[in-house]
């Protein structure tokens, strides 16, 4: 196995990838919020809303989700598959 066959292929794009950075940083502000104790909804929802809204944010900036590779879905237009 080659290093190049290691590397992840970017499997999020179009709409999916623009709600995940939407949806992960509102979800990243609400958490910051909460565990600063601007909005009382509790540490723990605070937590779980700043985690899954940065685990959002990381997979709609690299285009990578690993969900989305073990489940075989990619929402990227490559341009290849449409020749």
């Amino acid at each position: 196995m080659t290093w190049g066959d290691r590397i992840m292929k970017k499997n999020v794009g179009g709409i999916d990838r623009q709600g995940r950075l939407l949806i992960g940083a509102i979800l990243a502000i609400a958490g910051i919020a909460a565990l600063g104790g601007f909005w009382a909804v509790g540490p723990i929802a605070g937590a779980v809303a700043l985690v899954l809204g940065i685990i959002l944010l990381v997979t709609g900036a690299t285009q990578k989700c690993p969900i989305n590779g073990v489940v075989g879905m990619d929402t990227t237009e490559r341009v290849e598959e449409r020749e």
